[in-house]
Parts: C-alpha cells; sequence; structure tokens
C-alpha cells in the first residue's frame, strides 16, 4: 500500500521514523534490535537511507526488505545523482519484487571531493526523479524532501518553495521535511506551500540531539537553522555536565517540539533515530498521548 494512502486513513497523528543502514554487516543483528525495540511505538512506516553506488544500495533494499519482514512498512531512498534510467530502474525493480513500493525520491549529493555537472546526466533535480518513477513505476508511493529553513543552494524562499511545488506536481505524493530546531519554520513552509496551491501532506522531521558536536556537524551538513537562545542553552549544559547533559536537553526539546506540532494538528512526525532506540523511546514517553 502506498503510504499516502495510510495517511489518508490516519484517525490520529501518528510517528514515523528513519534508519541508516550500518556499513558492516557484522553490526546488522544489534541494528535489528534497535528496530524491533521501535516497533513499540508503532511506527506507519521507516525510512532507510540509500547511498551512492551498489553496495550501498544493497545494504539498502536488503535492510528495507528485513524491516518489511518485521512488520513496517519501508521507506526507501532513492537518489538520482550520477544515476542512469537504466540503474534506477533496476533498483525499483528489485524493490517490487521484495514488496517494497515505497520510495523518497531525492537528488543527492555527489561523493565527497566530487563536482557534478547537473546539466548532463538522465536527472538534473528530484523532480526529473519523481516523474521517472511515476511514469515508469506508477504503482509506487513517492515521496520528497522539504526543507523548512530553505535549501542551501536555493537563492531566495520563495524559489526553494516552488521547487517543493514542481517535485509535487511531478507526481509525488507527500513530503517529509529536512530536520528543524524551529517550529516557526515548519509552519511557514506549510503557509507558503498552501499559498502555492499545495495540499498534500508535510511531515515534519525531528533530529534528537546527542552531543554538542553532533549538532554542530549536522549544521554544516544540512544547512538548518538553531535558535541562538537553543544553541546556548546546549553550549550551557555541555559546560555543566558534558554530552549526557546536552542530550537531557535536547531530549526535552525535541518532546516540546512534538508537542508544539502535535497541537497545532500536524499528520505526523518523522523521528530521525540515528539507530538509537532509547533516545527516540524517552523523546516518546515525554510526549505522551498523540490524541
Amino acid at each position: 500500500m502506498k503510504i499516502s494512502e495510510s495517511i489518508r486513513q490516519q484517525q490520529q497523528p501518528f510517528y514515523s521514523l528513519e534508519f541508516f543502514p550500518p556499513k558492516d554487516q557484522s553490526h546488522w543483528p544489534d541494528f535489528f534490535k534497535v528496530v524491533e525495540r521501535l516497533k513499540a511505538i508503532n511506527p506507519l512506516y521507516a525510512s532507510v537511507t540509500y547511498g551512492a553506488g551498489g553496495g550501498a544500495q544493497d545494504n539498502t533494499l536488503e535492510i528495507a526488505a528485513h524491516i518489511l519482514a518485521m512488520g513496517i512498512t519501508p521507506l526507501t531512498h532513492l537518489t538520482c545523482v550520477g544515476a542512469t534510467a537504466d540503474k534506477l530502474a533496476h533498483f525499483l525493480r528489485r524493490c517490487r519484487e521484495a514488496g517494497i513500493d515505497n520510495v523518497l525520491a531525492l537528488r543527492g549529493d555527489p561523493p565527497k571531493g566530487q563536482a557534478t555537472d547537473w546539466s548532463r546526466g538522465d536527472f538534473h533535480n528530484a523532480s526529473d526523479l519523481v516523474a521517472f518513477v511515476r511514469r515508469s513505476f506508477p504503482e509506487f508511493g513517492i515521496a520528497v524532501a522539504g526543507y523548512p529553513g530553505g535549501h542551501p543552494e536555493a537563492p531566495t524562499f520563495r524559489e526553494d518553495r516552488l521547487h517543493t511545488r514542481n517535485k509535487l506536481d511531478a507526481g509525488a505524493d507527500f513530503i517529509v521535511t529536512q530536520l528543524f530546531f524551529d517550529v516557526r519554520e515548519y509552519f511557514d513552509l506549510v503557509e507558503r506551500l498552501r499559498e502555492l496551491g499545495v495540499q498534500k501532506p508535510v511531515i515534519p522531521g525531528i533530529l534528537p540531539i546527542q552531543s554538542l558536536e553532533s549538532v554542530r556537524r549536522v549544521l554544516s551538513l544540512c544547512g538548518a537553522n538553531i535558535p541562538g537562545h537553543f544553541y546556548l542553552s546546549l553550549e550551557e549544559a555541555h559546560h555543566k555536565g558534558g554530552t549526557e547533559a546536552v542530550k537531557e536537553a535536547g531530549i526535552a526539546f525535541a518532546a516540546r517540539q512534538i508537542r508544539r506540532l502535535i497541537d497545532a494538528g500536524v499528520p505526523g512526525v518523522h523521528l530521525y533515530t540515528l539507530n538509537m532506540a532509547e533516545t527516540c523511546l524517552r523523546i516518546v514517553e515525554e510526549v505522551g498521548s498523540l490524541s
């Protein structure tokens, strides 16, 4: 079933999850124990990240198939950077054979240290990928990314919102947002998209903070913004109690974010788990009932 259909059928807000495949298969048993623990929150679906190159893609497919067998609907990431239509079609056929029929369509980034000429190749952006999947594999459900703080490469917020609408016009069913630390950015994204005629679901993505170093790394990678007062509070927590204090502050902050989002009527919340069950379970416990 397409995840978008499951979203429409929900009577109350839901959780969904994101996992990344451990590179070393010797770590897979512990990873699946994390997945099993997080089944307790009854996720509507779980996305599985996808790397450039055959080996990483094989891991994504195998992990997604295993998650499906565990009773969770998988949403496989699918990136088109440097890809050909034939290679992506092959991967999608393998997904279909494994019973996986939902993808998160992303442009992706070139390998570190390599430049990509976006004027060449079969796909220039995520909208091209969405159109390809919708045309060639109409049975698939398609999610796309949204950027509450704006995509780092977008010259203006309006242009970013227009690009997001283009992905939906090309055939995507719903949006999962990049992480954000200011819920006002999420509300603004939804409002601007509604003004552009977009009525499809926009699922907010929440990242549990693990350490001050992890926050700095995430901010440098994805271009998200962090409120100054919150960052200062994390620095103060680190000064007083180290990484564990920062993690506790992060859990409390994520729970407050989710509560505000739920109270405002979001359809669901997507947790970037970092493959850590305990932190996510603590956040869910602190949030309380979603009804």
